[in-house]
């Protein structure tokens, strides 16, 4: 079975709203192994007024749980990054360096309120893209503005935007209606990757086998390759997409 690249994720222990401690998240990087997921960038909160884990810290809890992880003989890699909560900060805490890029790269997960409307979300992308990142704009079936209208998704790409979506999403977990929004972007070759955006180890684990099964059969195994491993693989290169 081919394996699969997680881009998103919060599995790692005591940092935000995902993982509390360090035996959920060798239970939550088990399943990713079940899942056939060899590679991991590790993506805890970057929200304003929030205590966000600095990007030295991230290197360090990154390389503690790696330490971790080898130790139960599990062949995963594991990668720092943030899921970005855009605001006015992030431009300038993009240029001070205070904000972790995915694994080290040009590329920033990018994320916004659900309600945001999409001239914010335009806006945002062409600030990060100013302060010279790639924006991948996470999870974007969440956001009602792009939902309602989704050649905004294609007007995003077009700017140079890539596009993440949730493999639960894929999947029906979260109605119907996003699943039939995320199968008509994945038709369009409007998703650049699925990711599992994980929190847990039941309704939000770090699952992609089942997505990446249906991706493959449905919509052929080259576009299943290129956005469950090669795209991620060239943000772990730092290679344009």
């Amino acid at each position: 079975m081919p394996t699969s690249i997680d881009i998103h994720c919060h599995i790692m222990p005591g940092v935000d709203d995902g993982s509390p401690d360090m035996e959920t998240s060798l239970k939550m990087l088990r399943i990713a192994a079940k899942n056939d997921i060899t590679h991991i960038i590790l993506t805890p909160h970057h929200k304003p007024m929030h205590h966000n884990v600095s990007p030295e810290h991230n290197v360090a809890y990154t390389d503690r749980l790696q330490q971790a992880l080898d130790r139960e003989g599990l062949n995963i890699k594991l990668y720092s990054g943030n899921e970005i909560y855009y605001s006015d900060e992030t431009f300038r805490e993009l240029e001070e360096g205070r904000i972790t890029t995915l694994a080290g790269s040009d590329y920033v997960l990018v994320e916004f309120h659900p309600t945001n409307p999409y001239k914010a979300i335009h806006n945002a992308a062409y600030q990060v893209q100013a302060a010279g990142y790639i924006p991948v704009i996470a999870h974007v079936e969440r956001y009602s503005d792009m939902v309602s209208k989704p050649a905004r998704v294609e007007e995003l790409v077009d700017m140079g935007c890539l596009i993440q979506v949730n493999a639960n999403s894929v999947m029906g977990k979260y109605g119907f209606g996003i699943s039939s929004f995320t199968k008509k972007l994945l038709k369009n070759r409007l998703v650049h990757f699925v990711a599992t955006d994980a929190h847990d180890t039941g309704k939000r684990a770090p699952e992609l086998l089942e997505c990446r099964r249906f991706v493959d059969r449905k919509f052929g195994e080259d576009y299943g390759r290129r956005i469950f491993y090669d795209n991620p693989m060239s943000i772990i290169h730092n290679e344009t997409i």
